[in-house]
């Protein structure tokens, strides 16, 4: 005789209370749409408690170092993101916004794996077999050994691993997937958590490698639970827009590797190519740099990029000026400007100023803020910067510049690209062999710009 289903209630996420069936508002605390579906497990058998009491506790030297074996993609700059491959048995989440190639970098990395050896299977919920094959002879040569199955269902998903003895599993998305275990739709808080768990709990004794693509939300996050990156072994986030070719993935969490690197991808017609030389890329334009730009050498994760940093002044035609800026913090860039009227007397208090980082790179490294402030003193004063000039470091409110970690990498990637001066902060004990080195933005702006000997410093 069948087993009965699983019972399942509705807590309320927050104050814990329980209730028997759903409702808008918690009767325990008062709350409004709180309240969640979770399935309660039978009671603990007696062969549980018996598994329990033979748990010892052992000292940390006496354990083994484990050396699990990782996966290749066949995607370098995938590879390198998950710190070196997918860790065997590990399930790994991938979140971003629709349409940036989530679908696209998997079915390639499927294909990849397919061509290795490895038995995959591909397990999509919003997208026909057709849909999916179309794609695979599109992004390259189709692999025997890659199965698609066409099921937003856990049970018929773990069936056919099971059977199929799958080693990598991919499903597409985890909003889609769902459980008859719980009432509610699917992509609801209840579904994505059990299903998640789920997965975990399948991959984790039969060594199944398991990417879970996911959906994000208005804001950028991933969409269901927080509890859902808590599950997971690693968050990979690929980031990007529609108008620009290039692709970023980051790790958000790594339980196996770094969340410092970052991986670099251009979207052709033929899928997504990795991009080598990013700085390279993000510095394409056809003449030299003018007033109003600036070469930042920035670090992302372990990898140094140099980006160009475009400024712009211009007369306010209103009463309050404008501060716009694209892939910089505006309340950073709102702070660096202050610096410059107080500490470098550059009047900027009648003029609008826009800052864009050339190529929709978006910089959170604070080593930018001195290309930032060159760039913006250099429109103002229409007095382009000194030719194969990069730029690094960070600036204070007392008008100082301060040294930022990675110099050696900033100044060999500075190198390649035929930038053979890099300059930065002052350094004491330490000589980076930069051909610059300032400690104050007034002394940077001084030596830097052309024609500096005209007085316009207050």
């Amino acid at each position: 005789m069948a087993g009965k289903k699983p019972r399942s209630v509705f807590f309320c996420t927050e104050c814990g209370g329980e209730s028997p069936v759903w409702a808008g508002k918690c009767p325990h605390c008062g709350s409004w749409n709180t309240m969640v579906e979770e399935v309660v497990e039978r009671s603990a058998s007696s062969t549980t408690s018996r598994e329990l009491s033979r748990v010892e506790a052992v000292s940390v030297v006496d354990v083994d170092t484990e050396k699990g074996e990782r996966l290749s993609t066949g995607i370098g700059e995938f590879d390198r993101v998950l710190g070196g491959g997918a860790f065997k048995g590990s399930v790994v989440l991938i979140g971003g916004q629709p349409g940036i190639g989530k679908s696209t970098l998997m079915i390639q990395a499927a294909m990849n794996m397919a061509a290795s050896g490895l038995k995959v299977l591909y397990a999509t919920g919003e997208e026909s077999p057709g849909q999916v094959a179309d794609r695979a002879r599109r992004v390259g040569k189709p692999v025997q050994d890659l199965m698609l199955l066409p099921t937003a269902d856990l049970a018929v998903v773990e069936k056919k691993v099971k059977a199929g003895k799958f080693q990598v599993l991919i499903v597409d998305s985890i909003q889609t997937l769902n459980t008859d275990q719980l009432s509610s739709a699917a992509g609801s808080v209840s579904q994505v958590r059990q299903c998640a768990s789920s997965l975990v709990n399948l991959a984790k004794p039969t060594g199944l490698t398991v990417f879970v693509i996911g959906h994000v939300t208005k804001d950028g996050s991933i969409a269901g639970p927080k509890v859902l990156e808590h599950l997971v072994d690693a968050v990979v986030s690929f980031e990007g827009d529609s108008f620009h070719q290039f692709r970023l993935l980051r790790a958000v969490k790594n339980r196996f590797g770094s969340t410092s690197e970052l991986g670099v991808f251009e979207m052709k017609e033929k899928g997504l190519k990795e991009v080598v030389d990013a700085s390279g890329y993000f510095l394409q334009r056809d003449g030299g740099l003018g007033a109003g730009s600036a070469v930042a050498a920035i670090m992302e994760g372990t990898r140094a990029f140099l980006v160009e940093i475009q400024a712009l002044t211009s007369t306010t035609n209103y009463g309050f000026p404008q501060r716009r800026a694209t892939g910089f913090d505006g309340g950073r860039l709102a702070m660096l400007l202050a610096v410059l009227e107080r500490r470098c007397g550059i009047e900027l208090g009648n003029q609008d100023v826009y800052v864009n980082v050339a190529g929709g790179f978006d910089i959170a490294d604070p080593g930018a803020d001195m290309a930032v402030c060159l760039a913006v003193a250099s429109s103002r004063l229409e007095r382009p910067l000194k030719n194969d000039t990069a730029l690094s470091g960070e600036v204070g409110l007392g008008g100082e510049i301060r040294p930022v970690a990675g110099m050696d990498r900033r100044l060999a990637e500075s190198g390649n690209l035929g930038f053979t001066n890099l300059a930065c902060a002052c350094e004491k004990n330490e000589n980076t062999g930069a051909s610059f080195r300032f400690s104050t933005l007034s002394a940077a702006i001084s030596g830097l710009l052309v024609a500096k000997g005209e007085e316009w410093l207050s």
